[in-house]
């Protein structure tokens, strides 16, 4: 079952503190997928920390988001 992301922390680390709808906290580390395309454009902390939810996952400006599928199974309770 896959659950919306309801909001979202970008922190300095490159981590995405998450909260679902389902009441669940979760951490994601973004690390990894910041030297591949299209997340390498957002690999500076000013652009990073511009994460914001919509359509149920985490977006950036210019049309830059993940699956909520990777969101969840990659991340880790908090």
């Amino acid at each position: 079952m896959l659950f919306d992301v309801i909001s979202v922390k970008a922190t300095a680390d490159f981590q995405l503190e998450l909260a679902y709808q389902n009441g669940e906290h979760r951490r994601f580390d973004m690390r990894p997928l910041l030297t591949m395309r299209p997340w390498d454009r957002i690999a500076s902390p000013q652009l990073f920390s511009r994460a914001a939810v919509a359509y149920g996952t985490v977006i950036w400006p210019g049309e830059i988001d993940i699956s909520p599928e990777t969101l969840y199974d990659d991340s880790v309770p908090i």
